[in-house]
Formats: structure tokens, C-alpha cells, sequence
């Protein structure tokens, strides 16, 4: 089975411009942390930058394939799903990855490992997720607790939160059901800190000083 990962980037963020090549502390760009992760996976058979700006390809590392994609989807209006499909059909696989580089510090290992969830055919789909235990308020209200009979917070009810920074999906789900989800998903749990997403220059500057800790350990 053909195991091909998609990393789409987009060069005019609006909350964070230019973030996906922003500089770490030590000047590495930051898109090289998830394409070297990408990289390193056995489970993955081929990788591509799917950036409709070709400027991208000096922040590349070697090993990772650039295709160039319209750039009607580099707008906020633009039609996420139908960009993964348009790709789906451009780079034929059995399996796709789909990951960005806001998501800096998934591991090479949860990808291989959700890949072969795939594989076993129990599912049609993976999403990364996060464990949530907490005090939730909607409307309000408290969603999951009395207020007066506070819970510990590991007795509360588990809540899985999308981390958006991994999906893995069989080319049915992307052509068929035009979804990054299909009708079997199984959810892979992983760290807070491999659940880390990049949205403003906040999220960027704790992922810095992350990385920092990580390299002087």
C-alpha cells in the first residue's frame, strides 16, 4: 500500500505572517522540523510540499518533493477538503498523511503508528487528538460537572480535542467522501506537546522556547 504525506503551506498567513518558515532561536525554519520528522518515517513512501509559492523550495530539505497547488487555495475563504481532494488526485496513493508545519514536534513514531492503524483495515481514518480533563463552561453553564459537587478533574469525563496536526485517511475518505475523516476513525491520543499548533506569534514563541529546552537536553 502506497503511503504519501501531504504538508500544505500557505506564505500569507494572515494571524502570523510567514510563521510556517519563521526562524527558531537557532535560525532553523521552522518547517524543517516537520519535514525532517516526516522524512525519518518508515511507514511513508513519499512526501510533498504542496505550496502554491515556489519561493518555499530553499526552506526544503532534501528527500521532501515540492508540488506547486493554485493559489485560490491560499485565501481564508479557500476550500481546505477540496484542496486535500485536488491533491489526492494529482499524487495517487492508497494512504495519505496530512500534516503541517505548525505541528513542530509530532514524532515520526505517532505517524508510523497511525499509518499502520490504516493498515490493519480496522480503520478508514486517523486523527490526532488530546486528552481533556476539565472544567467546562458553554452558554454559562458548566458542560461535565455540578458546581456543588466539584469532581477531582482525573474523574471528570474524557474529552478528546483534534490537534489538527495529524490526520491519516485512505484515498476513499479524500475522494469519495471528500472528508480528512471517514465512517471508521479511530482517534491516536498524543502528548501536549507533540499536540502544540502554531495559530498566532504567542503559540510561536512557546513553541521556541520548547524546541530551545529540547536541543540543550
Amino acid at each position: 500500500m502506497k503511503t504519501v504525506a501531504l504538508i500544505p503551506i500557505k506564505m500569507n498567513n494572515e494571524r502570523t505572517p510567514g510563521k510556517n518558515t519563521k526562524p527558531l532561536y537557532d535560525g532553523t525554519p521552522l518547517i524543517q522540523l516537520i519535514l525532517n520528522t516526516v522524512k525519518a518515517c518508515r511507514e511513508v513512501d513519499e512526501a510533498y510540499v504542496y505550496c502554491s509559492k515556489e519561493e518555499i523550495k530553499s526552506y526544503m530539505v532534501p528527500g521532501i518533493n515540492y508540488l506547486k497547488r493554485d493559489s485560490k487555495y491560499d485565501t481564508a475563504q479557500a476550500d481546505v477538503t477540496d484542496m486535500f481532494y485536488t491533491f489526492s488526485k494529482e499524487v495517487p496513493a492508497d494512504i495519505y498523511v496530512l500534516t503541517h508545519a505548525t505541528a513542530p514536534f509530532l514524532k515520526s513514531e505517532s505517524i508510523d503508528e497511525a499509518v499502520r492503524v490504516i493498515k490493519s483495515g480496522e480503520h478508514d481514518s486517523v486523527v490526532a487528538a488530546v486528552k481533556t480533563q476539565e472544567f467546562m463552561w458553554e452558554d454559562g453553564k458548566p458542560m461535565n460537572y455540578d458546581v456543588n459537587r466539584i469532581p477531582r478533574t482525573q474523574d471528570l469525563p474524557v474529552i478528546y480535542t483534534e490537534t489538527t496536526g495529524l490526520y491519516v485517511f485512505t484515498r476513499d475518505v479524500i475522494q469519495v467522501k471528500r472528508s480528512r475523516i471517514g465512517y471508521k476513525p479511530y482517534i491516536y491520543e498524543v502528548s501536549k506537546i507533540e499536540a502544540t499548533d502554531i495559530n498566532d506569534p504567542v503559540d510561536f514563541d512557546i513553541a521556541d522556547a520548547i524546541y530551545k529546552s529540547m536541543k540543550e537536553k
